[in-house]
Formats: structure tokens, sequence, C-alpha cells
């Protein structure tokens, strides 16, 4: 499936329905008077996240959205049924703008989650309404307000516990691919991740989480080159980063060491460049591709001199799996430890409030 995660739409909400101009008449009721009903509202149109959804690409294509218009009222004090509402399913993580300012109105990140995108027009009030002691028999209703209009934008920034970042070819995919169903493509050379991949693993006592392989990205990213700038925001979401040095080019090198913080440091910039908020998001050091590397003091040197710098480093392959078990046992705690740290802070809002 093609990953769309733009999309513009134009939303109309259903008219309202006209009220009703009637006199009762039967016979044997000679002052029957006015009994036009109401008439009934239009339909909303809802934006409503949904699990099945992982694109946009349902809405590719497709532009107008329209809910269905009011009854009109009738005689009888009949009032006008409500126009059916139109949902437009939309994936967890969408954030829905109005395209004339740019306002974000909405951000839909749990299931079920909904938006009144567009608000149906009121119905009009029947001369039944307008009966008063100076006024016993109106001759007049009102129209149907017309169904609210208007263009959005929608964007989908996927949700992740755990985001993959790094260079291009630093073994992102690989990774994700061995620790979850994930089938993202894998191949010898940059670039092969077109598209955001999202994996779902499960390890321990944290039943699972999600894990997000976002396309390689270059330096220069946050100003447009490479794909970085196309992909950035999906790691907004995302509680943790784990980012991928690749040390297969490294060992022959002269001061890898220098070489490897380098590399570490300018994806770090783009980040920054594009989201300053990121400097405040746990990030861990994964030094992938183990199994090309035959130096194991190499090894060691590189990583005891990432945890000197404050980051959490591991040594791992997704070929052979060395250090995965590692690797996903301190993901499970370390999530399972932010969901309660989220937990109490959202316990402290609730108890001030």
């Amino acid at each position: 499936m093609k990953f769309i995660d733009e999309a513009r739409i134009l939303v109309t909400a259903g008219h309202g329905g006209r009220g009703c101009v009637s006199f009762r008449r039967e016979k044997y009721v000679p002052r029957g008077g006015p009994d036009g009903g109401n008439g009934g509202e239009g339909g909303d149109v809802l934006l409503q996240a949904h699990p099945r959804r992982s694109t946009l690409m349902h809405l590719k294509g497709k532009y107008h959205f329209r809910a269905k218009a009011g009854a009109h009222g009738g005689g009888k004090g009949m009032h006008g049924a409500r126009g059916k509402s139109e949902i437009v399913e939309v994936p967890m993580g969408t954030v829905i703008k109005d395209s004339a300012t740019g306002k974000v109105l909405a951000d839909l990140t749990e299931e079920d989650q909904s938006f009144i995108a567009a608000k149906g027009g009121l119905g009009g009030r029947g001369n039944q309404s307008f009966v008063s002691s100076t006024n016993r028999a109106p001759s007049y209703a009102q129209p149907g307000e017309p169904g609210q209009e208007r263009e959005l934008i929608l964007e989908l920034k996927l949700l992740a516990d755990v985001g993959l970042i790094g260079r291009p070819n630093a073994g992102k995919s690989t990774l994700l691919a061995s620790i979850s169903a994930a089938k993202p493509k894998v191949a010898d050379y940059p670039f092969t991740t077109l598209k955001p991949q999202l994996g779902v693993v499960s390890w321990g006592d944290f039943s699972s989480f999600t894990v997000a392989d976002i396309p390689g990205l270059i330096e220069g990213a946050s100003q447009g080159a490479g794909m970085g700038i196309k992909f950035l925001k999906h790691i907004e979401r995302t509680k943790v980063f784990l980012h991928l040095l690749d040390l297969s080019d490294l060992e022959v090198q002269e001061e890898a060491q220098d070489l490897a913080w380098q590399r570490f440091q300018e994806i770090n910039q783009e980040l920054l460049e594009f989201s300053p908020q990121f400097k405040k998001r746990t990030q861990w050091v994964a030094l992938s591709k183990a199994d090309a590397v035959q130096d194991q003091e190499f090894l060691k040197k590189i990583r005891e001199f990432f945890e000197k710098k404050g980051y959490r480093c591991f040594v791992m392959s997704a070929v052979t799996k060395q250090g995965i078990e590692e690797l996903l046992k301190a993901l499970g705690d370390l999530l399972s430890e932010l969901s309660s740290e989220q937990e109490k802070d959202q316990n402290k809002v609730c108890e001030q409030n």
C-alpha cells in the first residue's frame, strides 16, 4: 500500500430543514390553530480516529464529503428528522488544520476519538412555534440554516513508542524486521526505505510497544535535503529515540571514535533544527552491524565513549541477534517507567482540578 500522510478535503454539513406553515383543519374543531412542525437539524461531518486506518490513502481521489440535510417540518406538529451525519475515518495520529488559517483544530491520538469538522445547520421553526397571546394564527415559518463548510488539511504523524533514527543504511529496517512482524524493504544500499514503517514488539511484562522506522536522515534534512524533511514529523510523537550507528565501515578508519561522534551529532543537529523539543527526548545509541566487526576492543571503546557522553549504548546485530534481547528488555523497562510517570502526572492534574 502506498503511504499517504497528507490530504486536503472539503467538508459540508447538511442544511437544516425548513419549518412548516400549517393549520389544523378537522371537523368539529373550529379553532384548530397552527400546527406546523419544525425542520430537522442538518447532519454533521465528523472525523474519527480508527485503528484499522494506518494511512490517508483511502482519501486519495475523494475531496468533498457531505452530510445529509435535515427533513422539512410537516403538519400536525410533525418535526423533520435530523440529517444523517457523515463519518470520515482517519488514522490515529491525524492532525486537522484549517486550510485558510493554518490553525490546528484537532489532534486525534486515541481510538474512536472524533472531531466535528462541520456542524449541521439548525432546522427552521414551524408556525406552531410562533403562537403567542397576541399572534394566535402566525402564517410564517423559518427556513433552515445552511450547514457549515470549510476546507481542511489532514496531516498524519505516526504514533510510536520508539523511533529508529540514523543515517541511510544504518540497519534500521533490518532491526525492525527482526524484532517485529513488519516487512520493510531491506537491501545493501542507501534509502531503501521510502516511507515510515511501523512494527509491534511483544516483550516481557510490558505487553507490547510500537517501533517506527524513520527513513534515513542526512545532513541538511531539516532544510529539505534527501527525504528527511518529509518524514521528520513522524518522530515528533515518539517517546524514545534509538539512534543506530553503522560500525561496519568505522573499524578501518583512523580516529573512528571521532567519526562516529560526528555522524551522531549531524543527525541530532537536524532533529534540533526541525524541533528544539527533541532535545528533551530520551535518546539511546545502538551500535549496529556488530557481526561485521571482529575487534571486540573496538566495540567496547566506542560504547564506553558514548556512555561517558551520557547516552546509554548497546552493541547489537539484527542478523545474528547479538545484543537484541538486552536492548528489548531495556526498552520495555524504560517505556513502563515512562508510562508510570505519565500516569502520575495525569493524576496530579486531576487532583489539582
